[in-house]
């Protein structure tokens, strides 16, 4: 997995850079079949936005971003809107792929 931090109109410093890669490399834990996460700091009006782009199997393409005054607080808030957009994917596609039941012969019967 790779991990990939740019700054816009700022430079991030290394203990930022640190910590999204803390951060953003914890969310395999909730879906492990991430190939790439993008992640975009940006510095307007006085205020930080982050946008967080994750690139996973079957071209799935999970984004979630957010503004405010201190960057580490927004990597944990927009970190945590993924997780659970992460959490979601994998249970649809968990439950999906059982949604049949099988009858006393062994053939899958969808009601």
């Amino acid at each position: 997995m790779q991990i990939k931090v740019t700054g816009r109109h700022v430079k991030v410093n290394d203990q930022v850079r640190a910590y999204i890669d803390d951060k953003a490399g914890k969310l395999t834990k909730f879906y492990d079949r991430i190939h790439e996460i993008e992640v975009i700091v940006d510095h307007e009006a006085e205020q930080f936005k982050l946008e967080i782009i994750v690139r996973a199997d079957q071209k799935n393409t999970f984004v979630a971003h957010d503004s405010g005054p201190e960057t580490m607080v927004l990597v944990d808030q927009v970190v945590d809107k993924l997780e659970r957009q992460l959490r979601r994917h994998k249970e649809k596609t968990r439950d999906h792929k059982h949604d049949g039941k099988t009858d006393t012969s062994g053939d899958v019967v969808s009601e």
